[in-house]
């Protein structure tokens, strides 16, 4: 009974994180690793097909061996939510609104600026 509800919440959290990617307000990343502990624990068949075979694949492997980004995640991530935030922004008339997304904004930016970034020369290392 665990595993299926492991196994239901893991896929649930793949479809949540992946329209993450589109939609401003729902974060990507905590729902594709919330979905690769649900699939280590309920299903090995999609915890390696996670790792191994979706898109996400690259990331996950390289946070859980360095605990870091990979080189230009960083600044593709940042791209991709100012393009986002500023769709929102255009489409928002409601000037409260608006200030409440910069500043959610800023602190996706912020979090993402601290997070360590490991390129190929220290990964070897």
């Amino acid at each position: 009974m665990n595993r299926i509800i492991l196994f239901i919440l893991g896929w649930l959290a793949v479809l949540l994180g992946t329209l993450g990617i589109v939609l401003p307000l729902l974060p990507t990343t905590p729902f594709i690793l919330l979905a690769a502990w649900c699939f280590a624990r309920s299903s090995p068949r999609f915890h390696h097909w996670l790792l191994w075979r979706s898109w996400f694949g690259h990331y996950l492997r390289y946070w859980q061996l360095h605990h870091a980004l990979p080189p230009g995640a960083r600044g593709k991530a940042i791209f991709l939510m100012v393009i986002t935030f500023s769709v929102s922004l255009w489409l928002v008339k409601l000037f409260w609104l608006r200030l409440l997304l910069i500043a959610m904004l800023a602190v996706l930016v912020i979090f993402m600026l601290r997070l360590p970034v490991i390129d190929e020369k220290q990964e070897k290392t």
